[in-house]
């Protein structure tokens, strides 16, 4: 399936986007959200996850897998009863070794070194894929195997068309019967003609004739093209985003930051929450769970349009949902302090308190907050 063009832009779009989206560890805090560098689990899921890889490639690979085989696994990597790392375990090398049920309690990897773990399940990290059952996610390849064997198919046809010089297949009329020294020596001189791409001299009258249909009449091209929007179709890819242009322009609007907005929205985000909610689920304890989570950073895709991004922020802040420190904070700068964390409204900029109480926009003001995550539970000092 990977070495279908399509395909190999769909996984590798999705997984190296995830993968370089900033992921940490945050902590609940009265004073709102806030980074947690001091957490154990941030250093391994934001930076280095094992002594061999990087986090970047880590979740490459954990994406990829939940992509095609339908759910990424990782060992638990445990030093004095703490989980000090994560190591990608190949799908290609790990197989279920005993089950109790439609359960696996051991499996079975094949090193690198050619050595041959047991590892219990407790040890195997997973992260499934889109499920029909609510445990096991769905393989990609096996489920649409027929779509990516007519893709191939189509490939092949094309390649083979391409690599006969886009000519037809002949076969040769002959009035009378060749000794078999005729036919193989009829066999080699044109034979080795067409196979350099030369004009075979017919003698003796002998005829040409064509038993097959050129590429338009079997719309070759089409074909392929076709083949290429069910895979993105696969895996909710727009066609565009892999190269295709046979579907012009794009139908989500004409800045890149709409088209960013889209595909985070209906295919990336699905993907996110899904690694967030196991990370908090299988990593974190119940006690921990209360107080940190995992999050991913998204506001790096929304960039693309300074204007409108300035616009945004400058609208949050006349209104007093954002304050400028917080605006800093997502543009990657460091905070000011002073009256630069306080929140304003365009009224000559006065701080909150000085313009009265007013529960109406109190209200408004904390639900437009708690959209945007922001914590509003204490309130603002003058």
């Amino acid at each position: 399936m990977m070495q279908l063009s399509a395909a190999m832009a769909c996984v590798r779009l999705i997984s190296e986007t995830i993968s370089t989206l900033p992921l940490g560890i945050y902590i609940r805090s009265p004073s709102g959200k806030r980074l947690a560098p001091e957490h154990a689990l941030h250093g391994i899921v934001h930076d280095v996850p094992n002594d061999d890889s990087t986090a970047s490639v880590f979740w490459e690979s954990m994406v990829a897998a939940m992509l095609t085989r339908g759910a990424g696994r990782a060992r638990r990597l445990i030093f004095n009863g703490r989980l000090v790392g994560l190591q990608f375990l190949d799908p290609e090398c790990l197989s279920p070794r005993r089950r109790i049920g439609r359960r696996v309690v051991e499996w079975q990897y094949r090193a690198d070194d050619g050595s041959l773990l047991i590892l219990p399940d407790s040890e195997v990290w997973t992260i499934p894929g889109f499920s029909l059952d609510g445990r096991n996610g769905i393989s990609v390849i096996e489920y649409g195997s027929k779509v990516f064997g007519n893709a191939l198919a189509a490939d092949n046809a094309a390649g083979r068309t391409f690599n006969n010089g886009a000519l037809q297949n002949l076969y040769y009329t002959i009035k009378k019967w060749l000794t078999p020294e005729q036919r193989e020596e009829f066999h080699r001189n044109v034979g080795g003609l067409l196979a350099q791409g030369k004009a075979p001299l017919l003698e003796g009258e002998i005829e040409a004739k064509t038993v097959s249909i050129n590429p338009k009449d079997v719309q070759l091209l089409e074909s392929r093209s076709w083949s290429v929007e069910e895979i993105c179709r696969w895996f909710r890819v727009p066609p565009w985003m892999v190269g295709h242009s046979a579907q012009g322009a794009t139908k989500w609007g004409s800045g890149m930051e709409q088209e960013m907005i889209g595909f985070l929205t209906f295919t990336l985000g699905t993907w996110l929450k899904r690694i967030e909610q196991a990370i908090n689920k299988d990593l974190l304890t119940p006690a921990e769970r209360t107080k940190y989570y995992a999050k991913f950073s998204v506001e790096g895709l929304l960039r693309a349009d300074s204007a409108a991004r300035a616009s945004f922020y400058g609208a949050l802040v006349d209104r007093g949902i954002m304050t400028r420190d917080e605006v800093r904070e997502l543009e990657d700068l460091p905070p000011m302090g002073g009256n630069a964390a306080q929140l304003t409204v365009q009224s000559a900029m006065t701080l909150l308190d000085a313009i009265g109480a007013n529960t109406d926009a109190q209200q408004v003001r904390a639900s437009l907050r708690a959209l945007l995550g922001l914590d509003d539970n204490e309130p603002q000092k003058g």
